[in-house]
């Protein structure tokens, strides 16, 4: 067996009793040892002791006694200054990864192109309004394990059974094909599907939809180098627009790029699409603000919104 070497741990550089550099700011901003001790709960004897913890440290003195206060030395104020200085964006850096106060976190895992055409536009109201939620989104391909506890809740597409987690169904879809524009006045009106082999098709992954929509036009689906892929659906719609084929519209999904005038159907024939999105949460889910906010997807079902 070979074995591995790890590199050792680089040791973290000398450090002040941080404890104690702390009350030694405190004490800075308050003016006296007394109104620290009241500000942080503690006896003056202790706020003196760990002030001259952080002194023994450095090797000399941090305050000088005016009166009842105390001020702070040449070298006192720029140990805290640059210690107010460091906590300040030790602060800022970890409060983008803290809960807001008061309010509930729930994360939410959905894939990307998802996440673009439908829920980034309607996240704001699921917040709340006014917000009482924060939705911390992980997107990406990969599927969350929600039973793990990777994720509250997940959007998913597919035929809506997942081992181990409970599904409501949030959106079926039509599929249609659509064009740019350009691309559609030069196909014509009343457009046979065979015409629109002529053209490239454009899918993402997986072509299934493409084969069912041909096969119940009496055509077959046969990959073609003309064919293009992309592994985003959003990207499918852009590469349509930009009139580089025929993609299949998964309406409502696709439905702002019609409605727009950046697509147009070149066939009136729709057919139901067999997958399906779907909101996937744990079975023995009973958290709050997690309800709430399947609650609030809920109301956005089908071709609502």
């Amino acid at each position: 067996m070979t074995k591995t070497h790890s590199s050792p741990a680089l040791p973290l550089p000398a450090l002040p009793p941080l404890d104690s550099l702390k009350v030694a700011v405190i004490a800075a901003r308050a003016g006296s040892f007394t109104a620290a001790a009241e500000s942080l709960n503690l006896t003056h004897g202790a706020v003196s002791r760990r002030i001259r913890a952080v002194e023994n440290w450095l090797g000399t003195p941090l305050f000088e006694r005016a009166g009842r206060g105390v001020s702070l030395t040449p070298e006192g104020l720029r140990l805290v200054r640059t210690a107010e200085q460091a906590i300040d964006a030790i602060a800022a850096c970890a409060e983008q990864w803290r809960p807001h106060r008061g309010m509930q976190t729930v994360r939410l895992s959905v894939v990307p192109s998802f996440a673009r055409l439908w829920l980034l536009p309607r996240i704001r109201r699921l917040q709340g309004e006014p917000q009482d939620l924060r939705i911390d989104l992980s997107v990406g391909h990969a599927p969350v394990d929600v039973a793990g506890g990777e994720a509250d809740l997940a959007l998913r597409y597919g035929r809506g059974s997942w081992p181990g987690l409970r599904s409501q169904l949030l959106m079926r879809e039509r599929l249609q094909p659509v064009a740019a524009p350009e691309v559609a006045n030069a196909l014509g009106a009343r457009v046979k599907p065979e015409a629109l082999l002529r053209h490239p098709l454009i899918h993402d992954s997986d072509a299934t939809q493409w084969r069912l929509w041909l096969a119940g036009a009496g055509l077959r689906f046969r990959p073609r180098s003309i064919d293009r892929r992309f592994e985003d659906y959003d990207l499918v719609l852009g590469a349509a627009r930009a009139g580089l084929g025929i993609a299949l519209a998964r309406l409502p999904l696709a439905q702002p790029w019609l409605d727009d005038g950046s697509l147009v159907a070149v066939s009136s024939r729709a057919v139901d699409n067999p997958l399906a999105h779907f909101l996937v949460l744990r079975p023995d889910e009973d958290r709050a603000e997690v309800l709430r906010l399947q609650a609030r997807l809920s109301a956005w079902r089908t071709d609502a919104g």
